[in-house]
């Protein structure tokens, strides 16, 4: 059995979520091995939240879960791809598709890219 280097990251590892059908990487998020291994026993997508220092199962406020079509582990045992299904249409608690929709211009500017799925006032109440 595969055993991931939790060392490297005081406990946590990367964990890109990529949509599983377009291959769109739709955040970055970290697991330490509690929620890797839930992961593994949910199928539906468990991260470490750094702010909340807790778990975090993706999208059980939203609606916007993740859930887990196939796992791939890096070279050095040390970052993990989370290939997913995103239930709902949004991956970031923003509203977009993706946390990454922000395309910076050669001059350093950003553009916005794509609107939004949802209204996180609306979903989060805040």
């Amino acid at each position: 059995m595969l055993k991931l280097d939790f060392t490297k990251g005081d406990g946590l590892l990367p964990a890109i979520a990529q949509d599983w059908e377009t291959g769109e990487i739709l955040m970055l998020a970290y697991m330490s091995e509690e929620a890797y291994n839930q992961t593994l026993k949910t199928g539906m997508a468990t991260y470490w939240s750094r702010s909340r220092q807790e778990l975090w199962v993706k999208g059980l406020t939203s609606g916007n879960v993740q859930k887990v079509k196939e796992i791939r582990v890096d070279c050095d045992d040390d970052t993990i791809l989370v290939k997913v299904e995103q239930v709902g249409g949004a991956a970031c608690h923003t509203g977009h598709r993706s946390c990454f929709y922000k395309k910076i211009d050669k001059d350093g500017s950003a553009q916005i890219v794509g609107t939004p799925v949802f209204d996180p006032k609306e979903v989060y109440k805040k």
